[in-house]
């Protein structure tokens, strides 16, 4: 499998994080990463390090991710042909929900993202925002429609995690289920 991760402004780079760990973990044959100049800010105010940024060398498994610039509209992830299999948007601005649900396709997030929209592949927005305006909800009925996922970041409590990172796998184990990677995890009503 072959999946592109895109990083945007929104709060809650540790999600890309886990995500990245996880698919590496997971054996997926090519990760790709984009990071806007946003993500990269707010990933950073955050206290995340992401491949490619400052202390990126140190990200376990970063020499398997291969690293697109976002403003590279020539990068493999601009064209259908280039048969990446998904996309996750994680964390995903409502900045970036809004020009996707017009069809703007001023970077390489977006492009991709309409790629896979276009394609029929699998496209998984997982924004972070609260409290959604009916904007934001139509933009994101939009795409639903369109045919992507919207899995909001949202953690859940069951398996009473004891840190941020423990609240935060919650979210990106519901993502690697929607990939369709079988990787350990937390199951209701299962006991250890």
């Amino acid at each position: 499998m072959r999946v592109l991760v895109a990083v945007t402004g929104a709060s809650g780079a540790g999600y890309a994080k886990g995500v990245l760990e996880s698919l590496l973990e997971g054996g997926v044959e090519r990760v790709g990463l984009i990071v806007s100049p946003s993500g990269a800010e707010v990933a950073a105010w955050e206290g995340v390090v992401l491949p490619g940024s400052e202390g990126g060398e140190h990200f376990p498994g970063a020499k398997r991710i291969e690293r697109f610039e976002p403003d590279d509209l020539w990068a493999s992830p601009a064209s259908g042909s280039a048969r990446w299999d998904a996309m996750v948007v994680v964390p995903c601005s409502m900045g970036t929900v809004g020009r996707l649900a017009a069809g703007v396709s001023g970077n390489l997030i977006e492009r991709a993202a309409d790629v896979m929209l276009k394609e029929g592949r699998r496209l998984i927005l997982v924004p972070r925002e609260t409290p959604l305006s009916l904007i934001h909800l139509r933009n994101l009925t939009t795409l639903a429609e369109a045919g992507a996922v919207i899995l909001p970041a949202a953690p859940s409590f069951y398996s009473r995690p004891e840190s941020v990172e423990a609240v935060c796998k919650t979210v990106t184990e519901r993502i690697l289920t929607r990939l369709g990677i079988d990787r350990p995890r937390y199951e209701w009503g299962k006991k250890d």
